[in-house]
């Protein structure tokens, strides 16, 4: 199984209220890419990680083969979703990809 994990830290103009929206916003629009992504099997959002954690939110995502994380990135529901409910909310982003068979 293959695993697409990315992290980010919220863009310092983004304030306490608007981030519950902003979190919502992305656990909808990211989560809802299963079934119309070929070959994402599953996404999840974290949404409270620990106050140890170096980022302020974080996407797990799996996949069926390492292939499908091109198709993931250049889908038009993927880009969409990812340019109206999180890359302007976000800056800092990080990336692992990974095979956990």
């Amino acid at each position: 199984m293959i695993y697409h994990i990315v992290m980010w830290r919220w863009k310092p103009e983004i304030g306490e209220e608007e981030k519950a929206q902003r979190l919502a916003d992305m656990e909808t629009h990211l989560t809802g890419l299963v079934g119309k992504v070929p070959g994402l099997l599953t996404a999840k959002v974290v949404t409270a990680p620990f106050p140890s954690s170096t980022h302020d939110v974080a996407l797990i995502t799996t996949m069926e083969r390492a292939e499908d994380i091109n198709v993931y990135a250049a889908h038009p529901e993927h880009v969409k979703a990812a340019d109206t409910y999180v890359r302007p909310f976000v800056c800092d982003r990080v990336c692992l990809d990974c095979d956990m068979a």
